[in-house]
């Protein structure tokens, strides 16, 4: 039973740690061939939109809208993707809702 109880704080140790390690990171994403660039950081925020000179037409905000649109999301979707692929191994593909 002891090792048992070892072994479950070990894990929610190790979780922690990895939980502090996946916030410092940070992930990009672009879209619209390379015209839009966002970074989003390991606690989901963005931290940089980059635009191309190019892509600004005031006349097709619309365009720009959505490049910048899937930018941010593919570069959450990157994020949070890394954070469950981190934490399945550390828990060793135990499922523990409410954790991360």
């Amino acid at each position: 039973m002891n090792s048992m109880i070892r072994q479950a704080q070990k894990m929610q140790e190790n979780m922690e740690k990895a939980k502090e390690e996946l916030a410092d990171r940070e992930y990009s994403a672009s879209s619209g061939g390379g015209m839009v660039e966002v970074t989003v950081t390991g606690e989901r925020q963005v931290k940089s939109i980059s635009l191309k000179p190019e892509v600004v037409d005031p006349d097709d905000i619309d365009m720009l809208s959505d490049l910048l649109m899937a930018a941010v999301n593919q570069a959450l979707r990157t994020a949070e993707e890394t954070a469950e692929s981190e934490m399945e191994k550390v828990t060793g593909g135990m499922s523990m809702p409410g954790m991360f």
